[in-house]
């Protein structure tokens, strides 16, 4: 990368070195880029951009000082403090430099992909997330199918002010972290048009078995299964064989999708005769397996991983990786202290802390 200190970059240009520069999630999927997994393609507003926007914008002085003499149990003090942060910085300008910066990649983004204003996701990817450590992860916020500069220069604001919800601003109070030290990049990623999506853990996260994957899978985003509004079809697959050892197809009730008229994520009811039906074709699950093994290869430790099966895209090359972290919840256990057994859906919760993801 010839700037070392770009206030915008493709994800591309990034590795998992970049850490500082763009966050646990986009130098996770420059990493997956570069090791030739298939993700959508995307852009990164990087730390500079924001240390930027909060200098030029007087936020580091205001936001900071705010933050001072706040412990964790104060919930009410932690509460108030953050939605007053959180309207000062969403009401903050960006620089027109920055703006210039984001507009032209959207710009190249959308020329790219042969769609005008292309549709995106707007993902929050902070400095401390991801770590093998802790489980920052879904603690900030992403926005999903936005279209247009001024749309997404806004949703870039507000990732910004997610930094500071009271459940991340508590969070780094009871790990340690001080608020100065955490960063955050906004990536800005091709939206899958995601006919089906959910999480593959590259172990069984009943009983830590490495040998096994887990994956969940709903219609539509994937959301409604990382948020836990929906038992989402699960499936125990064999690393070695590929053989699926064990499938469970409960009732799914509701998904979301691109409402076309408003060009944003909407929840709907699955209709009656689908909903228990597999979300997910049987080819589909082997090529997320051989996906997954290669990237728990890549990485060297257990993954936790976001996909989807893009519906506009034809089988054999329309399965995507959105996101991919070091699994955390098993990891972090010793092996005295081995739980009782769990479903890979309450392990999806516990990994975010039952946080959801904004549309």
């Amino acid at each position: 990368m010839p700037n070392h200190h770009p206030l915008v970059c493709l994800f591309q240009d990034c590795n998992r070195e970049s850490l500082a520069l763009v966050g646990g999630k986009v130098s996770s999927l420059g990493e997956l880029i570069n090791a030739g997994v298939r993700v959508p393609p995307g852009f990164a507003v990087t730390t500079q951009g924001f240390r930027q926007f909060f200098r030029e914008g007087g936020l580091d002085r205001e936001v900071y000082s705010r933050l001072k003499g706040l412990t964790e149990p104060e919930t009410q003090a932690i509460e108030t403090a953050c939605d007053e942060i959180r309207q000062m910085v969403e009401a903050a300008p960006i620089s027109i430099e920055l703006e210039d910066l984001i507009a032209e990649q959207y710009r190249r983004l959308s020329m790219h992909c042969n769609v005008p204003a292309v549709p995106v996701a707007v993902r929050s990817s902070a400095t401390a997330e991801d770590l093998p450590g802790a489980s920052f992860a879904g603690q900030q916020d992403t926005y999903l199918w936005v279209r247009g500069v001024d749309t997404l220069l806004t949703d870039v604001r507000r990732c910004f002010a997610s930094l500071f919800t009271a459940r991340a601003v508590a969070y780094r109070l009871r790990m340690g972290f001080a608020h100065e030290d955490v960063d955050l990049c906004v990536g800005v990623q091709k939206m899958a048009n995601s006919a089906t999506a959910g999480v593959m853990f590259t172990l069984n996260p009943a009983n830590g078995d490495r040998s096994s994957i887990v994956i969940n899978s709903n219609f539509g985003f994937g959301e409604s299964v990382v948020s836990g509004e929906v038992t989402p079809d699960e499936f125990l697959v064999n690393k070695i064989s590929l053989e699926v050892v064990r499938r469970a197809i409960p009732k799914k009730e509701i998904f979301y999708a691109v409402d076309r008229e408003s060009h944003s994520s909407r929840r709907y009811d699955v209709p009656l005769e689908r909903q228990s039906v597999q979300s997910i074709l049987d080819e589909d699950i082997a090529e997320l397996v051989r996906m997954g093994k290669a990237i728990e290869r890549h990485y060297g430790r257990p993954m936790d991983i976001e996909w989807a099966v893009d519906g506009d895209m034809p089988t054999g090359g329309n399965v995507f990786i959105l996101q991919a972290r070091p699994e955390t919840v098993w990891s972090s256990r010793q092996a005295a202290e081995k739980p009782a057994a769990k479903s890979a859906i309450e392990h999806i919760l516990a990994t975010v802390m039952t946080g959801k993801k904004v549309s």
